[in-house]
């Protein structure tokens, strides 16, 4: 069986959570949820308050390092393409 993965101080992947899709702690708000939401041009200001404060500023920092550092690694892959993946960090680096 497959075991609960800590990808970060707020991204866990745990089988008995979202089928083992990187979540963000304690929520079952998907990773590529978030990544959608900046694709569309949405702000951080703006995440932080659909999710009603679940995601912090810090979640999403999280978020966009880890794929810049490792677009190869699940959370890439679970994502709806890579497109978005390459969008997402060439935004961040703009931020």
């Amino acid at each position: 069986m497959a075991q609960r993965v800590e990808l970060g101080r707020h991204i866990v992947a745990d089988p008995l959570i979202c089928h083992g899709k990187p979540t963000f702690k304690g929520t079952r708000i998907m990773v590529w949820q978030v990544l959608d939401a900046l694709a569309r041009g949405e702000t951080w200001d703006e995440i932080v308050k659909a999710w009603g404060g679940r995601v912090s500023k810090e979640a999403i920092a999280e978020t966009i390092q880890l794929v810049r550092d490792y677009p190869t690694i699940s959370i890439a892959e679970r994502i709806s393409s890579t497109a978005m993946v390459a969008k997402v960090v060439a935004w961040s680096a703009m931020a």
